[in-house]
């Protein structure tokens, strides 16, 4: 199925936050976080919280597409 410019610009807009998530994930879990100020890893995880539900939402955008 070919998609329309905006839906292929959703699609690259969930690949590129499913890119900068995976990093951010990364970067939580490694030793460099602890040493991190617990206010900015509060930050840091609320911004992953709502990276991943940017990522769902744009998921569904998706699958409609292709209703």
């Amino acid at each position: 199925m070919a998609l329309q410019p905006y839906q292929q610009r959703v699609v690259e807009e969930q690949a590129d936050n499913d890119a900068r998530l995976a990093r951010l994930t990364a970067f939580i879990g490694s030793e460099t976080f602890a040493s991190v100020a617990p206010d900015e890893q509060a930050r840091l995880e609320r911004q992953r919280g709502i990276m991943q539900e940017l990522s769902q939402v744009l998921g569904e955008r998706i699958e409609a597409f292709e209703a």
